[in-house]
């Protein structure tokens, strides 16, 4: 009788192993199929500007700098053409243009909306066509000026490129998420110079993240942590710290502010867990991005900077900051 009882449990005991082993294995599936980084990793089946704004709304997006007047030849005159705010004046002048450089008819809005410098002007949306985007004629700038202004690139146009001995990082701008960011890019473009400019830090993506960028199921999340960092405090020129401005989440290619700058980097991965918290004023295009995976693998040695691991270059990369010609289709 006792040996029954014994056979009994034992039996019991292997039936409920296998049901908590079924059980196990269910769940463990379901788990990777279902996960928070499974489901928020696929990269993009197109590359394009709103692609790396992703996660933005229209008035992230559409914004100017305040005590900044912008010159060109006016395609709508304000003083018949009032609008309600800057954000509607700059959404009127992207809807102007849609197509490439020679059918945009405009690239720079400059607004009016402070009721007591205003005065009879107040609303006024000047609709304008700049000559040159990356050179922009200004009218005057300063805190106590009144006027709002930003700027609009067509397709085709609005592309910088940071050139460095491993080749040309191609970057197209976004003066409408980053205006203050993207108007010290063109400054930088003025001045010809860039002495000081430089990647100082490279990681590559090591086994946490595949060639699209998308983290590897149960990897880490570094170190390395698939960037590249440096500056673009350019020796000769006064660097203001940039307001913090749009942060979309950080994709592979964004290139983004450091805190306030000038201090910048190039993400290689799509880094979901940074959540928003940078300023991204451009993409690298993705036909350059091997140029910093290549950067991404010259020797380095290990470093600490705050309470963080880093790999920081034997020998920095210098960077010159120039023009370049971008896809049509940007």
């Amino acid at each position: 009788m006792a040996r029954q009882s014994r056979r009994s449990i034992l039996l019991v005991s292997i039936v409920v192993l296998f049901i908590c082993l079924f059980a196990y294995m269910a769940f463990s599936f379901s788990s990777i199929r279902t996960s928070p980084t499974a489901a928020f990793t696929s990269s993009p089946v197109s590359i394009g500007p709103e692609v790396f704004k992703e996660g933005l709304n229209e008035s992230q997006c559409c914004r100017g700098v305040n005590g900044l007047e912008l010159w060109g030849s006016a395609t709508k005159w304000g003083s018949d053409h009032r609008l309600e705010s800057a954000e509607a004046c700059c959404r009127a002048c992207k809807s102007a243009c849609t197509g490439p450089g020679d059918q945009c008819l405009c690239n720079a809005w400059v607004f009016c909306g402070d009721k007591d410098q205003c005065k009879d002007k107040f609303g006024e949306c000047w609709l304008k066509k700049q000559k040159d985007v990356l050179a922009p004629e200004i009218v005057s700038s300063g805190n106590h000026f009144m006027w709002t202004s930003g700027l609009v690139f067509a397709k085709g146009e609005g592309f910088f490129g940071l050139e460095t001995s491993h080749g040309t990082l191609r970057i197209k701008l976004f003066p409408d998420c980053a205006p203050r960011s993207v108007a010290y890019i063109t400054e930088l473009l003025g001045s010809r110079s860039c002495g000081g400019c430089r990647i100082v830090r490279a990681e590559d993506r090591g086994q946490s993240w595949d060639s699209k960028g998308d983290h590897m199921w149960r990897a880490s999340f570094g170190p390395p942590y698939a960037v590249i960092q440096g500056t673009l405090e350019a020796d000769g020129i006064l660097y203001k710290a940039i307001t913090k401005e749009a942060c979309p989440g950080i994709k592979r290619g964004s290139v983004a502010w450091v805190g306030h700058g000038p201090e910048f980097f190039i993400s290689l991965a799509n880094h979901h867990e940074w959540k928003r918290s940078y300023t991204v004023f451009g993409f690298v295009l993705p036909e350059d991005m091997e140029i910093a995976e290549k950067i991404s693998r010259l020797p380095s040695k290990l470093d600490v900077w705050g309470n963080v691991t880093v790999s920081v270059l034997e020998n920095s990369v210098s960077l010159r900051v120039v023009r370049v010609t971008g896809p049509s289709e940007l």
